[in-house]
């Protein structure tokens, strides 16, 4: 630590700083690590592994079509007021802490307060949830379906919404279906966040190829072995998504999934919007609430170059200290390895100042119309666990899961479970809707039956309430959001 301390005060003296990265020079093209260059003289460093499929076997079965239809209310004093009118994506797809689904909702939001919302409970019956101020508000409807009388008061309220802004309809059907491994069509994209590299995903990338997926992980401008320009404004976040977009154009296959850690998800975010219809799931490791980005006027990573090259050997401790849930030889040699945080003061400052998108906010969000996995580490001390809950209640389709053992550096502190909560999420597709009873015919309805003759009592018809309760068991979902408990 001291030697990273003087190295910065040297650096200090003549006012510059090690600023410049360029990328190592590779003996080894055919290890799966290739530079591309998205831009004149922006070279990225990418590993594309695409792992040899002795049987190509094509994706069997349906599948599931969820229909997604949500009507989102945009008001004047920033009032978010959110409808679900699919049946599927409302009674299927969206499962509570308990297991019970939930049936279509109506969710009211206050954008201005957005850390202290917690997941809805489920209750038995029909449900009104309203989310105002970052509190869910759970009432189970009176007799003859008339709401209580503090609901009748709450909804009188929530009427005074003020003026209407803006509406948005979401009206498509969503086809779903499991991914595998011996799918020539799918490709796994892994995107790193803000200090990462691609080498933090060496236990997914390996785990998945050796399943027979083609996975892709850049690593960003200035980070790992890409290049690193020496103007801030090829580190804000336009920049570093339309390099995203660039990579995502050349390695995309017919179904593509992404996977974003941290700041990754932002990008991730952005590719789903931008290209619906290409991209069949995500996934969110550790990404925080539906809120735009904006800078911190009040940071660390305001101050000059220089200071934050002395301040460095205390950055990284306090990534350390707050980034995995234990702090040992274990976590700083996977720092080591893993080429985490360990990027120039002069990259980690343009990277932080220019996080600016006032467009991903919680509207951006809401129109997703992708499947979406969050993972959160319980642990994490950057991102709290109420701004994933309030992501998993903004999003169409999404599924919340808390590991108890990690932290912000979840995929490298607990690979096995993630990696084992996403290929589940991979495999997943929704249940297959029964088909309709056909109709008996009318002569055929009115003659009497007489069960003791035409079959034995084990054989005997069952009543109409059994028969709709087994029909009901078959369309359960199989993968719910399973949040904490």
């Amino acid at each position: 630590m001291l030697a990273s301390f003087m190295e910065g005060l040297l650096c200090c003296l003549p006012s510059k700083s090690t600023n410049v990265v360029v990328p190592v020079e590779t003996s080894e093209p055919t290890n799966g690590y290739e530079f591309i260059e998205v831009k004149p003289g922006r070279l990225l460093r990418v590993r594309h592994i695409i792992p040899e499929r002795l049987v190509v076997e094509q994706p069997t079965g349906q599948g599931g079509c969820v229909s997604c239809k949500r009507r989102i209310s945009v008001f004047c004093n920033g009032q978010l007021f959110i409808e679900n009118l699919g049946d599927r994506a409302a009674t299927e797809l969206k499962t509570c802490q308990n297991g019970d689904t939930e049936p279509n909702s109506t969710v009211e939001v206050e954008l201005t307060d957005c850390g202290n919302s917690s997941p809805p409970a489920g209750v038995a019956g029909t449900r009104s949830d309203s989310v105002t101020a970052g509190k869910v508000v759970t009432s189970e409807m009176g007799a003859g379906g008339d709401p209580p009388a503090n609901l009748k008061a709450e909804t009188s309220q929530n009427r005074r919404r003020g003026k209407l802004k803006r509406t948005v309809v979401i009206d498509c059907e969503r086809k779903i279906s499991a991914c595998k491994g011996t799918h020539p069509d799918v490709a796994l994209f892994f995107i790193h966040g803000v200090g990462g590299s691609l080498d933090i995903w060496r236990n997914q990338l390996d785990f998945f190829s050796r399943l027979g997926y083609e996975v892709i992980a850049p690593d960003l401008a200035g980070h790992g072995s890409s290049s690193a320009p020496p103007i801030p404004a090829a580190y804000t976040f336009y920049a570093l998504a339309e390099d995203m977009r660039l990579i995502f154009k050349r390695y995309a296959r017919k179904r593509n999934i992404l996977i974003g850690h941290s700041y990754g998800v932002s990008f991730c975010t952005f590719l789903a919007h931008e290209y619906p219809d290409e991209i069949h799931k995500m996934v969110m490791i550790n990404g925080g609430g539906p809120t735009a980005l904006e800078p911190s006027l009040f940071s660390v990573f305001n101050l000059p170059s220089c200071v934050l090259d002395c301040l460095s050997p205390l950055l990284r401790w306090s990534f350390l200290k707050a980034g995995f849930a234990h702090q040992g030889a274990k976590e700083k040699r996977l720092l080591k390895e893993n080429n985490a945080f360990n990027v120039s003061s002069f990259v980690l400052r343009a990277m932080m100042s220019g996080q600016y998108w006032p467009e991903g906010d919680e509207v951006y969000h809401s129109e997703l119309t992708v499947p979406i996995l969050l993972v959160h580490g319980i642990h994490d001390k950057f991102v709290p666990v109420d701004e994933d809950q309030r992501m998993a209640e903004i999003l169409l389709i999404g599924f919340l899961k808390v590991l108890e053992e990690g932290s912000h550096m979840v995929m490298m502190e607990c690979p096995e479970a993630v990696n084992t909560l996403l290929h589940e999420f991979f495999l997943w597709e929704p249940a297959t809707p029964p088909p309709p009873k056909s109709k008996a015919r009318p002569e055929t309805a009115k003659a009497p039956i007489d069960n003791s003759k035409t079959a034995p009592d084990s054989a005997k018809v069952r009543p109409a309430t059994a028969l709709q309760g087994s029909l009901n068991r078959a369309a359960e979902v199989k993968f719910d959001r399973g949040d904490k408990k």
